[in-house]
């Protein structure tokens, strides 16, 4: 984990690859990064659940397990709100995916039932300051990554309520957080000033690039699952082309680089 932590240390933030197999992170390792992470929501997909705990956990730690097998880089995983409201349980969860190689876990302050509702901040803060307290007990030394999910719902007063947040969970002793869905500039500025912790922000239209970020002082950029989105719209494009054309023609066509 130290080596994982360091990461977040350096001058420009960590890019990190959000990968959901084995393929997309051997494809991430072989491209240069530093460190991969796991997308909850394309691994869901890759697997036919919908995003939100829908997946059963075993099946997660099951594809967890076959991509840290078959890379040498740090692997943080995303555990959405821990497949678990109790903090013990959540704690077994990942000192089961620690077991397999796993250095870090996103874990989120949002939960879904029918739909996404954020959890008070002040029982989201004890749920971390239990698992921390279960995870110590259990000898588990892994990166916890808070996520809030202020931005990303949009609720009102969205940045002060993600400076408080950043505060508590500071408190309570996260290791970072990360603020999905937030692009502008003065209120990532608020929240790097509100915390001594690495801040992780996720790739948007409208985000500043890594230079306009590491001046502000954001420590990590994730690519969350929009390169699985990507990737199986051209798969889907692909698809169209060979049934429109009755030609399996397209499938030798190398896409043309930008």
């Amino acid at each position: 984990m130290q080596e994982f932590k360091k990461l977040h240390q350096q001058d420009k933030p960590l890019l990190l690859a959000n990968v959901w197999g084995v393929s997309s992170a051997r494809c991430a390792e072989q491209a240069g990064y530093q460190a991969l992470g796991t997308s909850s929501a394309a691994i869901a997909s890759l697997l036919g659940y919908e995003d939100g705990e829908q997946m059963p956990f075993n099946e997660l730690a099951f594809m967890v397990g076959r991509i840290a097998a078959a890379i040498s880089l740090p692997l943080t995983v995303d555990i959405e709100a821990g497949y678990s409201r109790d903090p013990q349980v959540i704690a077994e969860n990942i000192k089961q995916l620690s077991k397999l190689g796993v250095v870090g876990v996103n874990i989120e302050d949002s939960i879904v039932d029918e739909t996404r509702t954020l959890v008070g901040r002040e029982s989201f803060s004890e749920v971390i300051r239990k698992l921390k307290t279960y995870l110590a007990e259990l000898s588990v030394d892994v990166f916890i990554n808070v996520r809030s999910d202020v931005f990303l719902l949009g609720i009102k007063g969205a940045r002060d309520e993600a400076v408080l947040r950043a505060k508590s969970y500071q408190n309570v002793g996260a290791n970072g957080v990360f603020f999905p869905c937030v692009t502008c500039e003065e209120d990532i500025r608020a929240i790097v000033e509100a915390t001594s912790l690495p801040v992780n922000v996720m790739a948007m239209p409208d985000l500043p690039d890594t230079t306009v970020l590491a001046d502000l002082g954001v420590k990590r950029v994730s690519t969350g699952n929009l390169s699985h989105d990507s990737i199986y719209g051209q798969l889907t494009n692909l698809l169209v082309d060979i049934k429109a054309k009755e030609s399996c023609q397209p499938l030798f066509t190398k896409p043309l680089r930008e």
